[in-house]
């Protein structure tokens, strides 16, 4: 039997020629940008460093689009967003040794939150490589030990003929699910060294289907039509695998109440009859779903944030959709099933019958009732009014990302994203600096509608020096920074703890003077003012910065009585 895939084309003479006779003064950096180009990369972001000048002076003689920015992790959050937007891997190139590691703060939130980058460095050259000390600039003993443990797979390059193949491999594993990112690093030398090889015109780096396995989906579908009482969990892996009407049409059909995690945000719409919301950090909603007698958890691990800081105790069964294998379960024992999202919500949709229960939407309106009774008992009106006012001034489809800030940590529970894919933090990993950097990846990807980023000013110093990659490519971002003088969630974590906080106060620069030296218009506001100046500058196109001055305050948990 033949199978597609075994047809091999044969090449035109035409194709022949040029192959045997490619064109002169190519290096080892065209071979990066021609194999791109050839998978379907349009857009790469980086930085670059004296070893990587090959691949960066091949994008001159290429039709990629690049955007530099100022720091290495800011190019990394940037290629994460630009990922999480087009489901397509983001390169990311980047320098040796110090360039290259810079990095790894944002490799790690996309490995958290299974975003594709493909991260491709140089390395010293190759007569470095193994171990031995020859003093090379930037040296390590083992650059890509330091990338083993955060991305998903690395490749390094020793010759030519090994580029293509390493980036088309490399790709393939950035965007076969559960996505993330990987790691390529080519010598100084390789890439600069003139090449013979043909110009690379085609790759074949289709991701390979992670379906489920059939016995398990039949038994899975067999406990949900029994269920009295089922519950949902939806986590990151259903937007990442663009499942979400499928999750709707299952929860429909079970009659089945659904909670989002802070990373499956807008897969499931906020203001269903069945929709618990995003309310998982409150012990009536783990109440609920510990009531479940039949808990399906799609596309999460159940890790601290999801789980109520592992509070959660499910007395019922426990069916478990995970791509990443390592989280199945990882946390809680379940008939577990190792698959994409969208293929085991495909097959469920096959097999379960339809549930009649007409008590599940009054059951959704009572916890999402308590939940409601227990912020509103805490005084917490101005937090509540500002997350509403951002809400109001966002268009409905415009993206979001959110430092790790304590406006974010309120977005996570309270913000209706409208849609998935809308909404995005650094909650994998929980570094500063995610919010403006990943914005403009967001803008480059999708320049037809406005992007908001928020953070702290804590985070905003991290990220403060983008605000040149924003001028100088005119993206489209709105940068909201909620100024209260110092690390405010820390600063609340520790009074808490120890009566008193240490370490959290911050000196900090007029944020709107700044914002105007870079040529990047800023307006100062207030709580009363949020809404209509930030509607007016999401309007506006280009860059810009609204600064609000305000010490905001979490809710109260509820898994420290636990």
């Amino acid at each position: 039997m033949t199978h597609d895939h075994d047809l091999v084309l044969r090449p035109t003479e035409a194709q022949i020629a040029a192959a045997l006779n490619p064109p002169a003064g190519r290096n080892g950096g065209d071979l990066v940008v021609e194999t791109l180009a050839a998978l379907g990369a349009t857009t790469v972001f980086g930085l670059p460093g004296q070893h990587a000048l090959g691949m960066f002076d091949a994008l001159r003689r290429s039709d990629l689009r690049y955007i530099g920015l100022r720091v290495e992790n800011n190019a990394g959050f940037a290629a994460d967003a630009y990922g999480r937007i087009t489901g397509e891997a983001a390169p990311l190139l980047l320098s040796t040794g110090p360039g290259a590691l810079t990095s790894l703060a944002a490799l790690q939130e996309a490995a958290a939150a299974s975003a594709p980058v493909l991260a491709i460095s140089s390395q010293v050259p190759t007569a470095g490589l193994g171990g031995g000390r020859h003093g090379y600039l930037h040296e390590l003993p083992d650059q890509a030990a330091s990338f083993r443990g955060v991305v998903k797979s690395v490749h390094t390059v020793r010759a030519h003929s090994q580029i293509p193949s390493a980036i088309e491999a490399a790709w393939k594993s950035a965007l076969t699910a559960p996505h993330g990112p990987v790691w390529v690093e080519i010598p100084q030398d390789v890439l600069l060294a003139e090449t013979s090889i043909p110009v690379v015109t085609g790759g074949d780096a289709f991701p390979e289907e992670l379906p489920p396995r059939p016995e398990l989906t039949a038994v899975a579908a067999h406990l949900l039509s029994q269920a009295t009482r089922p519950a949902i969990i939806a986590g990151g892996g259903v937007v990442r695998a663009d499942a979400s009407k499928k999750l709707r049409q299952l929860a429909e059909t079970l009659r089945a109440p659904v909670v989002t995690t802070p990373g499956g945000k807008g897969a499931f719409p906020w203001t269903h009859p069945l929709s618990l919301q995003s309310w998982i950090e409150d012990r009536h909603t783990t109440d609920f779903l510990e009531d479940a007698d039949v808990l399906l958890v799609v596309g999460s691990g159940l890790g601290e944030l999801s789980s109520n800081y592992h509070t959660f105790k499910p007395r019922g069964r426990v069916i478990q959709i995970e791509a990443d294998l390592g989280k199945l379960e990882s946390n809680h024992p379940a008939l577990g099933i190792h698959a994409d999202a969208r293929l085991a919500l495909q097959a469920l949709l096959e097999t379960v019958r339809e549930r009649e229960d007409a008590t599940a939407p009054e059951r959704v309106r009572e916890v999402l009732t308590k939940v409601a009774d227990r912020i509103a008992a805490q005084e917490l009106t101005l937090e509540q009014d500002v997350l509403a006012s951002v809400r109001k001034a966002l268009p409905a489809d415009s993206p979001s990302f959110w430092d790790m800030t304590i406006l974010a940590y309120w977005a996570w529970s309270a913000f209706d994203a409208k849609g998935p894919n809308h909404m995005h933090s650094a909650q994998g990993a929980g570094g500063l600096g995610y919010g403006f950097p990943a914005a403009l990846g967001a803008a480059t990807a999708d320049p037809t509608r406005p992007v908001l980023a928020v953070s702290g000013d804590g985070g905003a110093l991290y990220s403060i020096a983008e605000l040149a990659t924003a001028r100088q490519y005119d993206l489209n971002v709105t940068w909201l920074i909620v100024d209260d003088g110092g690390y405010g969630i820390l600063r609340e974590y520790m009074t808490d703890a120890f009566g008193e906080a240490t370490a959290t106060e911050l000196t900090r620069p007029d944020y709107v003077a700044l914002a105007e030296s870079f040529g990047v218009p800023g307006v100062r506001t207030t709580p009363e003012t949020l809404e209509a100046d930030l509607a007016k500058a999401l309007q506006t196109s280009g860059p810009s910065v609204v600064v609000l001055p305000a010490v905001l305050r979490m809710f109260a948990p509820t898994h420290l009585a636990m």
